[in-house]
């Protein structure tokens, strides 16, 4: 299995190849794609150059263009998917079905994938994105387990790439509105869940509030690690009991099942991570890379050393091995 690993900025695009990435995805420096903070992605001339040194290493590049088009704003699109096909993209990552479109008759031999933020989950979905736009594979959300994985490899002519490190979405990806709501902002039209500038901490005695615009999302207690505050991962009041309704604070983490997602039929493992620290790209890309060749006992070592780096220092299987309907 391919191992596809993020980078937020030049140094962590070269530190992912570094560290034995087989392609790294990365966007421009807009709301073209779904990681638009500020500090993070690239420029024209720096996509450019880092193109060029991963393709001197045989790495391949993908870049995402994977918001939504805005009605009359579609040439903002139009013209990253024309900048990344001339620096020598290895793959475009879209979700907005007029985007592939585009992609699609204009560059006829540029390779699609279809972002997660298209939330393709069933057979019917894929394949007409294969059939209309000639999409090569597909990033599947993170709400499917291992048997559903296999079932739907076996159903369509296209090839699966799955998330297997990193920030965990149980959302239906590409329709998510909470962080809208709550900021004005939405990851899927401007590219940005939960944006720093709408974020706030507030010591309150013993405790540590944390605020996303107007509300308050989370209080956490001496000693408590304090997550990022984005809604779906907010602590709730539900009946008579308080706790987090959608989703804990931890991250993916799918080493237990990589022989079975081989089995499945899945032929990449993306990790999740463009807004974080080249130091954390090298570390999560090469103990990845050891983990897809290491047996089953060695991989227990591995799994320790990425748990330090997970958010609140705990990981979970997720979807993939989901017991609940």
């Amino acid at each position: 299995m391919e191992l596809i690993c993020p980078a937020g900025t030049p140094a962590a695009f070269k530190e992912a190849v570094d560290a034995g990435a087989d392609a790294v995805y990365c966007g421009f420096r807009d709301e073209t794609n779904a990681r638009n903070f500020p500090g993070l992605n690239f420029s024209r001339e720096e996509l450019g150059q880092s193109i060029v040194y991963a393709k001197a290493r045989n790495v391949q590049t993908f870049v995402a263009l994977n918001t939504f088009m805005r009605a009359g704003c579609e040439s903002l699109w139009h013209k990253a998917a024309d900048d990344a096909v001339r620096l020598g993209a290895s793959a475009l990552i879209l979700a907005d079905f007029g985007l592939m479109a585009y992609v699609a008759e204009t560059y006829p031999q540029q390779r699609l994938h279809v972002s997660v933020q298209a939330s393709a989950s069933n057979r019917e979905a894929i394949r007409f994105l294969v059939d209309a736009f000639g999409a090569r594979r597909v990033v599947l959300p993170r709400i499917l387990t291992v048997q559903d994985i296999a079932r739907l490899t076996r159903q369509i002519d296209c090839e699966v790439e799955v998330f297997a490190f990193g920030g965990l979405c149980v959302m239906a990806e590409g329709r998510c509105s909470l962080s809208s709501y709550a900021t004005g902002k939405s990851p899927n039209m401007n590219g940005v869940c939960s944006p720093a500038s709408h974020v706030k901490y507030r010591q309150e005695g013993a405790e540590m509030t944390s605020e996303l615009g107007d509300y308050t999302i989370n209080r956490y207690g001496p000693g408590e690690a304090a997550g990022y505050p984005t809604l779906c991962k907010g602590r709730f009041s539900v009946g008579e009991e308080s706790g987090y309704a959608f989703e804990d604070p931890v991250s993916l983490d799918v080493m237990d099942h990589l022989d079975a997602l081989r089995d499945a039929g899945v032929s990449a493992l993306k990790i999740e991570g463009r807004q974080r620290g080249k130091a954390y790209v090298a570390e999560v890309v090469a103990t990845l890379k050891k983990s897809l060749t290491a047996d089953a006992s060695g991989r227990a070592a591995l799994i320790s050393r990425l748990r330090l780096m997970s958010e609140g220092q705990r990981t979970t299987s997720g979807a993939f091995e989901k017991r609940w309907r």
